[in-house]
């Protein structure tokens, strides 16, 4: 397997997407809503796009389009233009939705509970078990895992300016995870209560 899987800042990410079809508006969609400069080359925008901020462009400007952009999406059906594209485009990041495996990006399957972003790949074998297997998490996911995530980044930040050692953190954040009291606070969704009563357990945590 070939692919890694990352996490990449796109915010100011200048992404040109080849097509405005049902694919090329979904992946533009998700650039916009995490920050990118989204410009599209076809023949229509919907007023969704349009009003976060995309850029409805032409196709005979493509050569110009690439040479802005950081990130090429290629999500048009015509196959001598996407190739055309895809030639020219080499040494940037390339995200192919026709033949994913000839680009350099792959944009997988992904949705959030909450402020979690999970993303499944199936290394291209199969995007309906993608689709599966993206319901069965949901189903499993609580939202007592979604307080416990909202505890534990409070904790952390408290540890952090409070203990040098990570292993010394890392044992508190797991003391807090297996904490009786702390899990009925949130059972109860008694998020404030829980904060308050991670202040008292680390109020004599400072080692400096």
């Amino acid at each position: 397997m070939d692919w890694t899987s990352l996490y990449f800042k796109t915010s100011d990410l200048n992404v040109f997407i080849l097509g405005t079809g049902e694919v090329a508006t979904r992946r533009a969609n998700k650039f916009l809503d995490h920050g990118a400069n989204v410009r599209l080359a076809g023949n229509s925008l919907s007023s969704e796009l349009e009003h976060k901020g995309a850029v409805l462009c032409s196709t005979d400007d493509v050569d110009e389009l690439v040479e802005w952009s950081d990130l090429v999406v290629i999500a048009s059906g015509d196959e001598e233009l996407s190739d055309y594209v895809s030639d020219i485009a080499h040494d940037k990041l390339i995200n192919r939705a026709d033949f994913p495996r000839d680009g350099n990006i792959i944009v997988p399957t992904s949705f959030n509970i909450g402020e979690i972003e999970i993303s499944i790949f199936t290394n291209g074998k199969s995007p309906l078990m993608a689709r599966q297997l993206r319901k069965k998490i949901q189903s499993i996911i609580t939202e007592e895992d979604i307080l416990e995530i909202e505890l534990q980044s409070y904790a952390r930040s408290i540890l952090k300016n409070n203990v040098d050692e990570q292993k010394d953190r890392k044992r508190y954040l797991y003391d807090i995870f297996e904490n009786e009291k702390i899990k009925e606070f949130i059972k109860n969704n008694q998020i404030d209560e829980a904060k308050s009563y991670i202040d008292d357990l680390l109020g004599d945590c400072n080692d400096t």
